[in-house]
């Protein structure tokens, strides 16, 4: 498997890292011989000694293996794998399709390296129909592995339901100044926001935030924790009451799935996946509320709602406690990315 840097490094949590390394060990426990490869770079936007540092990794890898890719990898560097094609059976798996963007050859460099994959592995039906319209893939060789959930313990929620919940790097596409926009207008409430995700990936972005707190005299509601520990972030989810999504993109939105394996609601950004992890309870409530993206006052109206309506909360938590128990697994997780890499092999 060629992985970014850092997929163990707590200071860098992500979804992908989650899963990149949970497959990695589920695989293992199944029983194949799994050797990680991690590369050194600016991924996924690589310079040349990033370029470097993959090839003399896929050099090290002998003829005929499986390489399962990592996305923010594979997709920026067709110069480097599609040659391989023919010596290496290559799967790629794609966290975020990288040719959402049109500016830079993203989308070019992405469609190479997808046409010369033997398979392609994303996180849900959405990027499964995203890839396949955006490169005319086939489709029995695009396949989904959804993310699995850990089982966890019920939120208890708090007397005011005001306890909110962001969990995402502070960065613009996670719409964090979205969300200052919409609770700068609620007005008169009790709430209070932690947000829970890396301020140094893009320094000047959450430094301007950190302003906009202050001038607006929200100071002593929002907090930026930065990244947390896996203890701490299960505590953070625990005192919450909903989990706020306010992304501009997702391919799939595993904080979701997070908070619902805590029996929270989650309020999101309708974009993506994020529909199809959240779900629906056994009578089709939806266990959250979605809104249109890049709409701050259509996220304070969700976000009041959920404030004052005591019988929308009742409804949401106990959707949320519905949907808990139909989450999928790791387990399912690598069943699927298995099959997809044993088919590669042949």
């Amino acid at each position: 498997m060629v992985v970014p840097e850092g997929i163990d490094d707590p200071a860098r949590p992500s979804g992908g890292n989650t899963f990149d390394r949970r497959v990695c060990r589920g695989l293992a426990a199944a029983g194949w011989s799994v050797h990680v490869h991690e590369v050194t770079g600016s991924w996924p936007r690589p310079d040349a000694a990033s370029y470097a540092a993959l090839a003399d990794a896929v050099s090290q890898i002998p003829d005929g293996a499986v390489v399962l890719l990592d996305g923010l990898v594979a997709s920026a560097a067709p110069d480097v794998l599609v040659p391989l094609a023919d010596r290496l059976r290559l799967v790629t798996l794609v966290h975020m399709p990288l040719g959402q963007a049109t500016d830079d050859g993203a989308r070019e460099r992405e469609g190479a390296v997808l046409s010369a994959a033997a398979s392609v592995v994303t996180t849900s039906a959405w990027a499964r129909r995203f890839l396949m319209d955006l490169y005319s893939l086939p489709d029995d060789r695009v396949h989904v592995a959804e993310p699995g959930a850990d089982t966890a313990d019920l939120a208890p929620g708090t007397a005011t339901a005001g306890a909110l919940l962001s969990v995402a790097a502070v960065i613009p596409g996670k719409g964090h100044d979205v969300l200052l926009d919409a609770l700068a207008m609620l007005d008169g409430l009790r709430w209070r926001c932690l947000c829970v995700g890396s301020v140094e990936r893009d320094a000047a972005f959450a430094e301007a935030l950190r302003r906009r707190v202050v001038d607006g005299g929200m100071d002593d509601r929002v907090r930026f924790s930065g990244p947390q520990t896996e203890d701490d972030l299960a505590r953070s989810y625990g005192a919450a009451d909903v989990l706020v999504v306010p992304s501009r993109a997702e391919s799939y939105g595993m904080v979701v799935t997070e908070a619902l394996a805590r029996g929270l609601p989650v309020i999101a950004a309708e974009v993506g996946g994020v529909p199809e992890a959240l779900g629906h309870a056994a009578d089709g409530t939806r266990p959250g509320l979605l809104v249109p993206p890049e709409d701050p006052a259509a996220l304070r109206d969700a976000l009041r709602a959920w404030l004052q309506d005591h019988d929308l909360r009742r409804r949401l938590r106990r959707a949320a406690r519905e949907r808990r128990a139909s989450l999928s697994r790791w387990s399912t997780t690598t069943s699927v990315v298995a099959g997809v890499l044993a088919g590669a092999a042949q």
